[in-house]
């Protein structure tokens, strides 16, 4: 367990994602959701960008909303202050609960960084969230957004980060950490872009796993959540891989396995901007 930024509550480093979730099997989805709050994984993170997502959390969650550290997320064409406050209120309507632990503005938008701020401020001093946070900001944004809203408000900054892609290590990791923010991990196997098993990385991969009595796809989680700061919300389809995720919690690897990792998947210059899907 660990804790969710300078101010938030200790969570597992490992939640589950919803993006594309509403897009399989309804009752798989639904029994993986569950099954990974049984084994641990109660971060659950959605965005009113995700489809049918909220209400299939919802019925999940259902009879356990006080066991879940819930999170959804604002599109950037409603975080005006009322969009903001708007948007917050149709999620609650849509996940069937009176608060969000964490808020985040999905991606930065036209609208300015201090109405969202202000619209975030009054939802925590209704009760409607208990934090926020923002998705796919760099480190200037979030240098700009911490001049906005001062220190110890930003809860988290969710971005993508997984074996093939390590951009945030460059400057987003360490601005985090230097200020108590949260980062999560999002797509932490990328999309399609897993390495392959006849890869160099893959091998890799595979005999760190076969060493642990694990998987390649457990390796990658406890490598990229190797550092505090950093959590991971891997989707799951079924039961069987909420529970190939949750048993990577248990995964521990030594100083030269992530040596190891990190030469076969190196980090690479840092790109003119922030990658994200």
């Amino acid at each position: 367990m660990r804790r969710f930024g300078r101010m938030g509550p200790k969570l597992a480093p490992i939640g589950q994602g919803t993006w594309y979730i509403d897009q399989g099997d309804r009752a798989s989805a639904l029994a993986a959701l569950r099954r990974g709050l049984d084994l641990g994984l109660t971060h659950i993170d959605t965005a009113e960008m995700y489809g049918d997502a909220e209400p299939l959390v919802a019925e999940a969650i259902a009879g356990r909303r006080d066991e879940v550290f819930l999170v959804s997320k604002v599109l950037p064409s409603n975080a005006s202050r009322r969009g903001t406050i708007a948007a917050c209120e149709r999620s609650l309507a849509r996940l069937r609960t009176d608060r969000l632990d964490c808020y985040l503005l999905h991606w930065r938008g036209h609208y300015q960084l201090s109405e969202t701020v202000a619209a975030f401020e009054e939802l925590v001093a209704a009760g409607k969230i208990l934090s926020w946070g923002v998705s796919n900001f760099d480190a200037g944004d979030l240098r700009e957004l911490h001049r906005i809203a001062g220190d110890g408000k930003i809860a988290c900054n969710q971005v993508l980060y997984h074996l093939l892609e390590r951009a945030i290590e460059h400057t987003v990791i360490p601005w985090c950490e230097a200020h108590g923010v949260a980062v999560t991990a999002y797509s932490p196997f990328g999309h399609d872009e897993f390495p392959a098993p006849r890869s160099a990385a893959g091998q890799l991969l595979q005999s760190i796993a076969g060493a642990h009595g694990a998987k390649p796809r457990q390796v990658a989680l406890a490598f990229l959540t190797r550092r505090p700061s950093v959590f991971a919300i891997p989707k799951a389809g079924n039961p069987s891989h909420a529970a190939d995720n949750a048993a990577a919690l248990a995964l521990r690897l030594s100083e030269e396995e992530i040596d190891a990792i990190d030469q076969a998947c190196p980090l690479g210059p840092e790109p003119a901007s922030l990658p994200m899907l």
